[in-house]
Parts: structure tokens; C-alpha cells; sequence
């Protein structure tokens, strides 16, 4: 078990927790009142900071109940925490509804931050790159 320290640095900052046992993201929460029109996009704080441990990396990841209700999306979706950060994390919303907008208030949850460990590589320059089924067919080449 790894251990991951967090602080709080304004006083209404909500710690986050598990919605339930076994979940893998841990539910953050707004501490600011942003109100998102249609198509318009914030950076929302949550006036927590976190020490992700070396050899790891935070993910925060939209929350699906908050994107089929209202259609509040998250832009750079994951957003990526990496270990040396130490300042506020901040989450980027966008409300994709055409017509309605969109309150985020207080200690609304609004995004999660998943903890994954690492993998350690090694960087190797090659001249060619071994085969694969796929080869260089690119996006959509699945045709699925």
C-alpha cells in the first residue's frame, strides 16, 4: 500500500474520498462557484494539493454521472499529475450542452484522481521498429 499525502490549502476544501469500497478514483470536489454557459469551458480548483509518490502519476478523469446528466465534459481528459507536482489541483470543465447552463457549486463533485503506479522502461533508439498485426494502419483502420 502506498500512501499519498495530501493538504489542504484553503479550509473549505472538501479531502476526497471513495464513493465506495473498491473504487478505484477518489471523488474531488469543486471549492469554487463557476457557472459554465453553453459550450463554455473553466479551470475549476478544488484547493487541494497532492504529493503523488515517485514512481507514480495522477490521473484525474471526468465523472460519467455529471457528463450523461448535464454534459459537463472534462478537456484535457486525463488530466495528467505527475510526482514533482505540488500546487492546486485544478480541473478543466466544459459544458458541451448546446442550450442549458451549468452550476458547479462548493463541495459539488466534480472530477476523480486515479493513482497508477509506473512502469520502469528504458528508452532504446532503433532504426526499425519490430512487425505487428496492425502496422502503421492508423485511426479508424479497424473499421469497427
Amino acid at each position: 500500500m502506498i500512501e499519498l499525502q495530501i493538504c489542504r490549502l484553503r479550509p473549505d476544501a472538501v479531502v476526497p474520498a471513495r464513493a465506495y469500497a473498491g473504487d478505484a478514483g477518489l471523488d474531488l470536489a469543486s471549492c469554487e462557484l463557476v457557472e459554465l454557459a453553453p459550450g463554455e469551458r473553466a479551470t475549476v480548483g478544488t484547493g487541494l494539493a497532492v504529493a503523488i509518490p515517485e514512481g507514480h502519476a495522477g490521473f484525474v478523469q471526468p465523472r460519467s454521472g455529471l457528463a450523461m446528466r448535464h454534459g459537463i465534459a472534462l478537456v484535457n481528459s486525463p488530466g495528467l499529475i505527475d510526482s514533482g507536482y505540488r500546487g492546486e489541483l485544478r480541473i478543466v470543465v466544459l459544458n458541451t450542452d448546446r442550450h442549458e447552463p451549468f452550476t458547479i457549486e462548493p463541495g459539488m463533485r466534480i472530477a476523480q484522481l486515479v493513482v497508477m503506479r509506473l512502469p520502469e522502461f528504458e528508452l532504446v533508439e532503433v532504426d526499425e521498429l519490430p512487425g505487428s498485426e496492425r502496422g502503421v494502419r492508423g485511426f479508424g483502420s479497424s473499421r469497427v
